[in-house]
């Protein structure tokens, strides 16, 4: 019999209104095979009182932000909604700053003299709504001219880290959608997004390069000692988890600093490269250290691309060859109360092998969800999915003002946005019922009282929903 373990963690508190809208409290997990749980019923969109969610009785919601919509300085709105952060904005409304992973080459949204490549159409928006409305009153483009912007982190100083989820560029040959050397300027980097810039006010794009030159996924602030740790989201081949130090801690300098160091988890004292992606059992713990990466902003020949499958591992192959352990596609990431939670979409198996470059991805699993303790230097596998019905291919996640961990599905057969209840179940909190259900939610964030919750579907033609209790309580 499988013995169960508790996990138990320091209360904590939220952030001041200056910094991103995100909690710290998190209660005990316990390590154990869940089920699925929570009755939800289908619920019409106030905006319109067209049926889009399934929700708990008494929740309610609201979409906006629509893939084609005319936003308020005038651009068309992007689709690929995906990573999201909710923050204070001018009298007393929020501000979601919200990325568009579209890949393809093409003119830049907003304005191009802004663009870090004038021949890329993803980027971010910015939204501003009402906080006892939920409506939206103006969005407007506050990041563009780079590409696959999947999900990303807040920082402690109150900004958005954006991400890109690909090396393109002119010197690397074409991606998995045929994208990339027409691209005129080298991708795969992290990118700093202020809230407070209104229409038209966004900075020219500069990436933040030494974090690494490799397909990012989340990224998530320790407001303690500035590191800044990534998730790679790789899917033919195995992935690292990676930490960003400098020498100057970036929230006392009030921005991510360029120069640091990049460095790969690894199981301590490994000599080759421990796999963590397939099948383990519950509440399984693992010593933890890093090996440096020497080489994080690899350049290639652009008279002689290299192939995007060797450029895509350039950073990760670094790391395992000094015994840096192996996931399968790690995607969100959240820090809290000292802990960061990160989950692998691919991660567990229904076997033992796991091959690279098959004829599928690389890991065949439903999921893992773990924790890791900077301050033990400890990583501990908190749930595994044996089931789709119980969480299928976890994707985004956050942490709740209340402390729940709340999960982004991007299944194959319909997708929820699931919590990870204390007693170690799985709850459904809300379901896709558009006429799309296969389309993956996104972005999930919360508002620092608990009382709305925000997620994307993420799709071509996607969206934004507002999501709240009819009593404006907390909502997990």
């Amino acid at each position: 019999m499988r013995t169960n373990r508790r996990v138990f963690l320091r209360s904590g508190v939220a952030l001041a209104f200056s910094s991103p809208m995100i909690g710290a409290a998190i209660p005990a997990l316990l390590s154990r095979k869940a089920y699925a749980a929570g009755e939800i019923i289908e619920k019409a969109d106030l905006r319109d009182g067209q049926v889009r969610l399934a929700v708990p009785e008494g929740w309610n919601y609201r979409s906006f932000g629509a893939t084609g919509d005319i936003m308020a300085d005038g651009v068309v709105t992007p689709g690929r909604q995906d990573g999201m952060a909710v923050f204070a904005g001018p009298s007393g409304r929020l501000r979601l700053v919200r990325n568009h992973e579209e890949r393809e080459s093409g003119k830049p949204i907003g304005d191009a003299a802004k663009a870090y490549d004038a021949n890329t159409i993803g980027g971010t928006t910015t939204l501003e709504i009402d906080a006892r409305s939920r409506v939206l009153l103006g969005d407007w483009v506050s990041l563009n001219g780079t590409s696959f912007n999947c999900a990303g982190g807040v920082t402690p100083w109150g900004t958005w880290l954006s991400v890109e989820e690909t090396v393109n560029g002119p010197d690397v040959g074409p991606d998995f959608a045929n994208n990339g050397p027409e691209h005129l300027e080298l991708h795969g980097f992290v990118f700093d997004v202020d809230p407070r810039w209104g229409p038209g006010e966004h900075k020219k794009s500069v990436p933040i390069r030494k974090t690494g030159r490799f397909p990012h996924e989340a990224c998530s602030f320790d407001p303690e000692t500035g590191i800044l740790y990534q998730t790679e989201d790789q899917f033919l081949f195995p992935s690292g988890i990676y930490r960003y130090r400098t020498d100057e801690n970036p929230v006392a300098a009030g921005r991510l600093l360029d120069g640091g160091k990049l460095e790969m988890m690894r199981v301590r004292g490994s000599s080759d490269a421990a796999i963590l992606g397939g099948l383990l059992t519950d509440g399984d713990g693992f010593d933890i250290d890093w090996v440096a990466i020497d080489e994080p902003d690899p350049a290639f020949s652009r008279s002689n691309p290299a192939s995007n499958n060797d450029a895509i591992r350039a950073v990760s192959l670094q790391g395992f060859a000094k015994g840096g352990a192996k996931f399968a596609r790690p995607e969100g990431c959240w820090f809290a109360d000292g802990v960061l939670w990160f989950a692998c979409t691919r991660g567990g198996s229904s076997d033992a092998g796991l091959s690279e470059a098959g004829d599928g991805e690389y890991g065949d699993g439903r999921g893992q969800i773990w924790r890791y303790d900077p301050a033990a230097e400890k990583l501990t596998l908190v749930f595994q999915s044996t089931d789709p019905e119980i969480l299928d291919l976890p994707d985004n996640l956050t942490v709740s003002p209340s402390g729940a961990v709340v999960i982004c599905e991007d299944g194959k057969d319909g997708n929820f946005v699931r919590r990870l209840k204390a007693d170690g179940s799985m709850e459904n909190l809300v379901e896709n019922r558009t006429e799309r259900p296969d389309d993956e939610f996104a972005g999930v964030c919360f508002t620092p009282d608990g009382a709305t919750m925000f997620v994307n579907i993420q799709a071509k033609s996607g969206l934004t929903f507002a999501i709240w209790r009819e009593d404006n309580a907390p909502l997990v």
